[in-house]
């Protein structure tokens, strides 16, 4: 246990040297805030009445969100108990590494990938491998599945990336589940699925009946494309064994009937709620198009997010755009993350990032001219 004199109480060493999870910054009632990949639209009507209607504030939830789970097994055409909820797919994706792992185990993941998964390593004991990023920001499924040994007990793949934004294909991923021993948990994190317009894209849940592999556990969250953040609630599906194990380890009744009430509103409201999905999309690729129009060589973007590859000048670059009322989640010495957010934020996006794109010495990545 750590003696560090600003704790007053003891506490795991590797816990008190671990940065608190950073949220995107909030945004004062003037800035756009494209920080936190937000869905910019507000409820819809119909889902902001089941709210309202939810008024048993003074009994407890269902501690398994039965009806929701029931809604989503039947859409994927699995048991119920194959769909386990969760306060947000974070949430989830925590039960299943405090499951997985412990001292001595390992948990495999690409870098720069989404920042939690580090912490959660740590939070469990475990070690940490991330593997870096390939070509295009993209994962290096194969320099993942060599960094596997036989302390590896959970391998995390995300797609589409956050915070870069591209996808693993379906083909790739099925060639690396291959690779992957049968007793090594496999976490398909797609918690921007819905965002995604490459046709050849990995889609865990394509086929009715969940992932073709017992070892392969899908994450999906109303959190980003339904617009539910701040109600958090997502899901995953997958062998219901291993999803039992998950369910030992969650804090018991932490989704709020508030969160299973809208999100099955959502589901019902889906068609329209997609509409607003593609119109993001669509407003994502113009963003994208327009910033290597402007000089800027970024990575494929299939979430509600863009990256800029700012490396050094990223503090700098990110001061920028919070001057022009424009808060945004920049990582240190890596790049700029931009969600895409109001139609009104995007021509100052672009303004912003033409401004700044030159200030990128000749032949550094981020930038496309020379």
């Amino acid at each position: 246990m750590t003696d560090a004199p600003d704790i007053p109480v003891r506490v795991r060493p590797e816990v008190a040297a671990l940065p608190p999870y950073k949220q995107g910054r909030q945004a004062g009632a003037e800035a756009f805030k494209l920080s936190s990949n937000e869905n910019p639209f507000d409820p819809l009507p119909g889902v902001l009445e089941r709210l309202r209607a939810a008024t048993a504030l003074n009994r407890y939830p269902d501690a398994s969100a039965t009806r929701l789970r029931e809604r989503l097994a039947e859409r994927f055409g699995v048991g119920v108990d194959a769909v386990h909820i969760g306060a947000g797919s974070v949430s989830i994706l925590a039960q299943l590494v405090q499951a997985t792992c412990g001292p001595g185990d390992e948990l495999v993941y690409a870098w720069r990938s989404f920042e939690a998964y580090p912490w959660l390593a740590v939070v469990a004991g475990a070690t940490a491998v991330h593997v870096p990023l390939g070509g295009g920001a993209r994962h290096d499924l194969d320099a993942m599945a060599e960094a596997i040994t036989e302390r590896t007990r959970a391998v995390i793949v995300c797609s589409p990336n956050n915070p870069t934004g591209p996808i693993v294909t379906q083909a790739e991923f099925d060639a690396f589940v291959e690779r992957v021993p049968s007793d090594v948990l496999v976490i398909l994190d797609e918690a921007y699925a819905e965002f995604v317009t490459a046709p050849d894209a990995v889609n865990g849940l394509r086929e009715p009946g969940g992932p073709r592999r017992p070892n392969v556990v899908v994450l999906r969250t109303f959190s980003k494309a339904y617009g539910l953040a701040g109600l958090r609630v997502g899901y995953a599906v997958g062998h219901p064994r291993v999803l039992d194990a998950a369910r030992s380890t969650a804090i018991p009744l932490s989704v709020t009937a508030h969160a299973e009430e809208a999100a099955l509103a959502s589901l019902e409201a889906e068609a329209e709620l997609l509409e607003r999905v593609r119109e993001i999309a669509g407003r994502r690729d113009r963003l994208a198009a327009a910033l290597r129009d402007a000089g800027w060589s970024i990575p494929d973007a299939q979430g509600n997010f863009v990256w800029l590859p700012s490396g050094d000048e990223t503090l700098t670059f990110a001061s920028a755009f919070e001057e022009a009322g424009l808060i945004v989640r920049p990582f240190a010495g890596d790049g700029i993350r931009i969600s895409v957010g109001e139609e009104g934020s995007v021509d100052k996006v672009l303004r912003i990032a033409t401004s700044v794109v030159m200030d990128l010495p000749e032949g550094h990545p981020g930038r496309r001219l020379a």
